[in-house]
C-alpha cells in the first residue's frame, strides 16, 4: 500500500500539535492539547516532560482517527520543537529528574552578566555563533549541575540524559529505557552554545568550559535523515525529520534561497533569513544559527532575530489585566481608537532579545496621560510586536548584502489584519501570510517526507506555496520615522532597570 500521509509533530511552547499533510501539502487531520505553564519563582519557567509525552500518546490516535487511517498510511513522521527548552532525565528508568527548564526562563541571568565580563561575548561567538543568554541550553546545565547533588557525576557516568523537547519525545518514540534513540538535530544543537556553528559537532573548548559531559547529549544528525523507526504510539514508522520550531517554518516557508525570510508571530516571534552555504557574523545583535542540513548536503545557515514577547503580550492583557476576555479581541478594542494615544508598552518581561540582548531591560509604559483609554493600550499592545519586528529587520538590513523585498509570516497572530497591516507599514515592505497557516509543521513534514522520498524535491515543496493574504504599506514616511524614534526613547527607558547584585 502506498503511504498516503506524512505525520508532523509540532512540540510548542504552549500546546504540543499532531497534524497529517498530503502530497500537497494540504491539511487532513490535526489534534492538540496544551500543557500546564509553571512558574515557580518571578522569571522562572518550568515545564512537566511527562505531561507533554501523555499529551502526544493522546493526540496521535486522534489524528489519526480523525483522518480515518492507521499507521500503515503514514509514510514518516517529522518533528519540531520549542528548541532551548532544557529537559534531563534517568537514563534507566526514563523518569525526568525535575521539569524541563524553558527558553523564556531568566534564573541563569546572574551567570550571564559573568560571562560577558569575562571570558566575553566573542569566546563564544567565534566556537557557537550565539553570544552569553538566558536562552540558551548550556547556562541552565551549568545551573542544575551547581544546584543538584551529584548530578554531574550520574551525568559523566552515563546515568543522565538531556536533550531538548524533540530529543526526549524521539527517546520515548524509539523504545525509552529499552534502547530508546537519543539524538538531536544540527539546529537544536545549534541553540545550545555547545555545538561548533562549523562543523556541527560538540565543541570541546565549550563542553570543558561549561563542564557539561558528553556521555549525556544526545547524538547530532542532519534535520532530514531515517533516524529509527517508532516502537510506541505508531510502531514500524519511521522517523526522518527533526527541527527547531523556527527552522521548521522557514522550511514551511519554502523559504529555500539566499535573502528569502519568514517571520512567525507567536508566544514570541522569530525573524529568520536564509543565508546559503555563508555563515555569517551578525555585527547588529542578531544570531548566526543552522537553518537546516538535509541528508549528506552541506548545511544552511541562517541569520536570526529573536524577540521573547509578542503574542504572549497580549495573553498577559487578557488574563492578567483583564482588559478583554479573549485573543482575537484585541483588534477590535485598538480598533476603537485611531492611533496610540502617545503610548508606548516596551514588553521586557525577561529582559529583550535581539538586537539589543539586554537581560537587564524590563518591561515599561511610557506616555501615559488622563487621555489613554484601553482602546490606546490594546493599540499599544500591538504596536510593540511591530515596533519589535522593524528593529530586528534593520539590523538584518545592516547585516545583509541584499535589503529585505518581502516578508513570509505565520503563526497565530497573523489573523490579526489590524497587526499584520501595522507590520508592513512600518517595515514598508509587503507582508504575506501563505494559504497553509501552519507552517512550523509543515516544515517538519516537508523534511521528513523529503528523507522518506514522499516528496522528490525542493521545487516541488514551492509549488505548494499559495499565498492567503497580502499587505502592503500605507503609512506616511514622516509619521513612520516619527513613531519609530518615540518607539527607540521608550526602550531606553526599559534598560538597566534590574541591578547587578552587590558584591559581598
Amino acid at each position: 500500500m502506498v503511504a498516503r500521509y506524512v505525520m508532523s509533530i509540532d512540540q510548542g511552547t504552549n500546546s504540543t500539535r499532531c497534524i497529517l499533510f498530503d502530497h500537497h501539502g494540504r491539511l487532513a487531520s490535526v489534534a492538540q492539547r496544551e500543557h500546564q505553564q509553571h512558574f515557580p519563582r518571578p522569571g522562572w519557567v518550568e515545564h512537566d516532560a511527562v505531561e507533554i509525552w501523555r499529551n502526544l500518546q493522546r493526540i496521535v490516535p486522534e489524528t489519526l482517527s480523525g483522518a480515518g487511517v492507521g499507521a500503515e498510511d503514514i509514510a514518516a513522521i517529522g518533528l519540531a520543537n520549542q528548541r532551548e527548552t532544557t529537559v534531563l532525565w534517568d537514563r534507566a528508568t526514563g523518569a525526568p529528574l525535575g521539569r524541563a527548564i524553558v527558553w523564556q526562563d531568566t534564573r541563569t541571568e546572574p551567570l550571564v552578566t559573568a560571562l560577558r565580563s569575562d571570558p566575553g561575548d566573542e569566546f563564544f561567538l567565534a566556537r557557537c555563533g550565539l553570544p552569553p543568554s538566558t536562552y540558551f541550553s548550556a547556562l541552565r546545565l551549568g545551573w542544575l549541575f551547581d544546584q543538584v547533588d551529584g548530578l554531574r557525576r550520574r551525568a559523566e557516568n552515563g546515568e543522565v540524559l538531556c536533550g531538548t523537547m524533540e530529543s526526549w519525545l524521539i527517546w520515548n518514540m524509539t523504545g525509552g529505557p529499552d534502547g530508546g534513540l537519543h539524538i538531536t538535530d544540527a539546529t537544536n544543537a545549534s541553540r545550545t552554545m555547545l555545538m561548533n556553528i562549523r562543523t556541527l559537532t560538540w565543541d570541546e573548548e565549550l563542553l570543558a568550559f561549561f563542564g557539561v559531559p558528553r556521555p549525556m547529549l544526545p547524538e547530532i544528525r542532519s534535520s532530514a535523515e531515517h533516524y529509527g523507526t517508532a516502537r510506541s504510539l505508531l510502531p514500524g514508522v519511521r522517523i526522518t525529520a527533526a527541527l527547531g520550531d523556527q527552522q521548521a517554518a522557514l522550511f514551511g516557508q519554502t523559504c529555500f534561497s539566499p535573502g528569502e525570510a519568514k517571520c512567525t508571530y507567536g508566544t514570541g516571534s522569530f525573524l529568520l533569513l536564509n543565508t546559503g552555504s555563508d555563515l555569517v557574523r551578525s555585527r547588529h545583535g542578531l544570531l548566526s544559527t543552522v537553518a537546516y542540513k538535509i541528508g549528506e548536503q552541506p548545511p544552511v545557515y541562517a541569520l536570526e532575530g529573536s524577540i521573547a514577547v509578542t503574542g504572549s503580550l497580549v495573553q498577559w492583557f487578557r488574563d492578567r489585566l483583564g482588559l478583554i476576555s479573549s485573543a482575537p479581541e484585541i483588534e477590535t478594542l485598538a480598533r476603537t481608537v485611531e492611533d496610540n494615544g502617545g503610548c508606548y508598552i516596551v514588553p521586557a518581561f525577561s529582559g529583550l532579545f535581539a538586537p539589543h540582548w539586554r537581560s537587564d531591560a524590563r518591561g515599561v509604559m511610557v506616555g501615559l496621560t488622563s487621555y489613554i483609554t484601553k482602546g490606546h493600550l490594546a493599540r499599544a499592545v500591538l504596536e510593540a510586536t511591530g515596533w519589535q519586528t522593524r528593529e530586528v529587520v534593520d539590523a538584518m538590513n545592516a547585516d545583509s548584502s541584499v535589503p529585505l523585498k518581502q516578508l513570509k509570516v505565520d503563526g497565530g497572530m497573523t489573523a490579526d489584519n489590524l497587526l499584520m497591516q501595522f507590520v508592513a507599514d512600518v517595515l514598508d515592505v509587503p507582508v504575506v501570510r501563505p494559504m497553509v497557516a501552519e507552517t512550523v509543521s509543515l516544515g517538519a513534514a516537508y523534511a521528513a517526507g523529503l528523507a522518506a522520498g514522499y516528496w522528490p524535491d525542493l521545487e516541488v515543496l514551492r509549488r505548494n506555496w499559495h499565498r492567503a493574504a497580502q499587505w502592503i504599506p500605507d503609512m506616511d514616511p514622516a509619521r513612520r520615522e516619527a513613531e519609530y524614534e518615540n518607539w527607540k526613547r521608550a526602550v531606553e527607558r526599559s534598560l538597566g532597570w534590574v541591578k547587578p547584585p552587590r558584591p559581598p
